[in-house]
Parts: C-alpha cells; structure tokens; sequence
C-alpha cells in the first residue's frame, strides 16, 4: 500500500497523506513520500492547485516516536530542521497553491505541514496542537514564526506553551484556517475552491503566490519594492490583445456569484 496517493483530474491534484493505521505520523518512507511528491507537482504543467488531506482521522499526528526511537537521528540529519529541510522546501518551492484540507489532528509536526501550505479549510473535527514543548523539542519547520504570523503572539505563546488542542472553530475564529466544513464536503469543497483557482492564468497566479509568499518575509517598504520590480517585469510578458476575452468571462463569472 502506497503511503501517498495521488489523484489529478482538470488540473488539480489531491494528495492524500495514506498511514492512516498511524495516524498518518511521518516516518522516513511517508516524509521522502511527500517530498518526491510535491517535487514531482511543482514541475507538471498539468497541475494548476493542489489540495493536501489526510487518510483515516488524522490529518498527521507529527513525527512518528517509533520511528524516533528506532531512528534517533532521523530529524538532525535525515529530514533535518530548518528552511534548507528537504520536506520544508519542497512544499515552499511548490509553485502551485496549495490548499490543506485538514480532515482531523494536526498535531506538532503535522501542524507544521499544514502551516506549509497556502492556507487550509477544516472539517468540524479538525483539532490543531503544538506539543513540541511538551514532547521536549523545538519546532524546526517554520511554526515558531509562522505561527504568531497567522494568529498574533499572544494566541501562539498560548498554544506552543501550553501544548493544547483548538477545535476548527476556534482556529477560524482566530484566523488560522479559511473555512469549516462538514466532514464529509471537506474534500469537496477544498477541491472546488482549487478549481476556481486552476480556472485562472496559471502564470499569474503562479507569480502571485510566489510575490506573496517573498513578500511576507519582508517589511513592507521592501515587500512593496519587490511587487514594483515584479509587477513590471511580469507587464512585460502579457498579451494584452485577449485581456478583453478575459474581461468578458470575468464579467460572466461575477453575474453567477
């Protein structure tokens, strides 16, 4: 049984994280799984959105203790810890959007992978945690600072410190997923909302994820420099002459909402 399934259909791929025995904790086959996958994405010109979920009723309960145990140094020097981890970079380098459908858990290092995508939808029982502190670990693929990012300080000193759980709601409420959904249209509407997505100029919004996520390591005074210096470089390569065919279906698309 394959630990990552992968399934495309007009241009959005779904990637379903498969240990559902496991909670689909990551061990050294399911993480090389998911970076060989999101490696392979990034350079399909088929693939225009991807939505991340997870078998079972976890999302990913984090690094697998048994495979810890057995493989002591399968974090410092397998997966490794940092912006240059292969598992880290492959979903940053990803240029496709990335949706995550967080279908239950996402605990420690599952909370950071659902942090690695774009921005996430959640069923109604979703539960996020990070028990980094409580484990005695630190956090090595981005939650520290992604974290307070997203919620404020306050809420993520909350949660890291104390290593509590926050239901779907709450973490609507404070800003860390977009959407909940009922368990069963989860997947659905994740799906349909890549659609719309795929459904736009690939190079743009390729482009714009790619600004935002520049952007947002940055001040804003550079950040903004950087769309100037981007937005006329990526002027340069349109083709105005179908910018009124487009227009059109825009204005199609806007009398159907």
């Amino acid at each position: 049984m394959s630990v990552i399934t992968v399934h495309e259909e007009a241009g959005v791929a779904l990637v379903t994280l498969n240990r559902p025995e496991a909670n689909n904790a990551l061990n050294r086959d399911l993480s090389e799984a998911i970076i060989n996958t999101f490696t392979d994405l990034a350079e399909s010109d088929s693939v225009r959105a991807i939505v991340l979920t997870g078998s079972g009723r976890a999302f990913c309960a984090g690094v697998d203790l048994k495979a810890l145990t057995d493989e002591p140094e399968l974090l410092s020097s397998g997966l490794g810890l940092g912006p240059s981890s292969p598992i880290v970079v492959a979903l940053e380098q990803c240029r496709q959007p990335i949706i995550g459908a967080v279908n239950g858990a996402a605990v420690t290092g599952g909370f950071e992978l659902a942090l690695a995508c774009d921005f996430l939808f959640a069923s109604d029982q979703a539960r996020f945690a990070d028990t980094h502190a409580r484990v005695g670990i630190l956090p090595g693929w981005g939650l520290s600072q992604k974290l307070s990012r997203i919620i404020g300080i306050n809420r993520a000193r909350e949660m890291s410190l104390t290593g509590n759980f926050i239901d779907a709601h709450r973490a609507e409420a404070w800003g860390l997923v977009n959407r909940v959904c009922k368990p069963e249209q989860l997947v659905d509407e994740a799906l349909a909302c890549a659609a719309q997505m795929a459904d736009s100029d690939p190079k743009a919004v390729f482009a714009l994820k790619a600004l935002m996520n520049d952007g947002v390591k940055q001040t804003l005074g550079d950040a903004l420099e950087l769309e100037g210096e981007r937005g006329n470089a990526f002027a340069k390569t349109v083709d105005y002459s179908q910018m009124g065919e487009r227009l059109a279906a825009l204005r199609q698309r806007a009398a159907k909402q």
